[in-house]
């Protein structure tokens, strides 16, 4: 099968076999598009040639809104870009105006925020693994991991009332203390993840079939992926160690002892799908050992809103922050003119730079594969259109 396909490519890069293109249409509701996204895809037979990704469907306004709401007011608008990573976003946008303010969060709202993040980021990728298996033909992977999510929905749900949409990050604070029995909840959740990930390395990860499908298929070369601005899994999973946390530390990120799992190609080569989502696995272990590290030195006490100011108006300023994000780097471009509305709120979305990328590491691959490669992004479209 591959022999004749590599023959078939052959035939059609020097010209001897001609054939007429076809344009198709992917999406919007096609279920391998991981949310209301169309792709315009020029085939050559079932090779493909070119991709034009559409985007739009999914289009709220975003910047526009922030525009005209108070500093506070914008916090429940970041959590519905990435919709599955709400409490990072969250942490991102606080950041951005504490900085322009000037002020300091206690240290118990620090450790809450790590640790909440880091909760979401293992969250957002059994998503991310769990819907990959699915692209690929695995179901049963992904009900381990949607059920070990749960696990954490009910802890945030336990803390703030919400399941997915949090408004839990505040600028200066948070909006609730975290609930009694949180410390044992999550250290419970962590006994009971671990081997979840054990689990689904067997099941899925080293599977025959998983890896002939996923090993070789989407390359992104590291090169590729810094000058197109990827981040996140997909650029570390090129090779590139680079992880803001540990690069351009925020927060108290800098007092933990985590590493930074980057792709080398052990199935196939390096930077293809398989490195992609060996990364994602890699990074919930990480976050595994960054949550006991904040567990242990937890401040017992503390006001998690004596840092909450009255009145939010920063001075006339401007200001960028990145945070890291499940799917790469998430910024802020803040400008303020000194009243209680930002004058503009400029994102930089991971997953839309992210999706830049689609039709350069898909040519020569077949349908079946771009299936396989748009997974490997991991993509939320709340956050490429926002």
């Amino acid at each position: 099968m591959t022999e004749n396909l590599d023959v078939l490519r052959q035939g059609i890069a020097s010209g001897r076999l001609k054939t007429d293109e076809l344009v198709l249409n992917m999406g919007p509701q096609h279920p391998s598009t991981h949310g209301v996204l169309r792709l315009e895809l020029v085939l050559d037979g079932e090779i493909v040639v070119k991709i034009i990704p559409s985007m739009g469907y999914l289009h709220r306004c975003f910047e526009k809104h922030a525009e005209a709401m108070t500093y506070p007011q914008v916090v429940p608008y970041t959590d519905r870009m990435d919709y599955l990573a709400a409490m990072n976003n969250n942490h991102g946008y606080a950041l951005a105006v504490e900085r322009l303010l000037g002020i300091e969060v206690p240290e118990r709202v620090e450790y809450i925020r790590v640790i909440m993040a880091e909760l979401q980021r293992i969250a957002s990728h059994l998503v991310a693994i769990g819907t990959f298996g699915m692209d690929v033909g695995a179901f049963t992977p992904f009900l381990y991991c949607f059920r070990d999510r749960e696990y954490i929905l009910d802890i945030f749900e336990r803390t703030c009332g919400a399941r997915l949409l949090y408004n839990y990050i505040w600028v200066g604070g948070l909006s609730h203390d975290v609930h009694d029995g949180f410390e044992r909840d999550v250290a419970d959740f962590i006994r009971k993840f671990r081997p979840t990930v054990t689990e689904v390395n067997n099941l899925l990860n080293y599977n025959k079939i998983f890896i002939e499908r996923t090993a070789h298929v989407g390359v992104l070369p590291a090169d590729v992926a810094v000058s197109y601005g990827c981040s996140g899994p997909m650029l570390r999973g090129s090779g590139v160690d680079w992880d803001l946390r540990r690069d351009d530390p925020y927060s108290i990120y800098d007092r933990f002892d985590w590493n930074v799992i980057v792709g080398d190609g052990a199935a196939g080569t390096l930077g293809d799908c398989w490195d992609r989502h060996m990364v994602r696995v890699g990074e919930m272990e990480e976050s595994c050992r960054i949550i006991e590290q904040a567990l242990e030195s937890f401040p017992a006490a503390g006001d998690i809103a004596e840092a909450i100011p009255k009145r939010i108006r920063p001075p006339k300023g401007e200001i960028y922050t990145r945070v890291e994000n499940p799917r790469g780097e998430l910024g802020y471009y803040l400008i303020s003119d000194g009243s209680a509305n930002p004058f503009r709120l400029k994102v930089r979305g991971p997953s839309f730079v992210n999706l830049s990328v689609i039709d350069e590491i898909s040519r020569g691959h077949l349908i079946a594969d771009l299936v396989a490669i748009l997974g490997s992004i991991d993509i939320v479209l709340g956050e490429v259109d926002r």
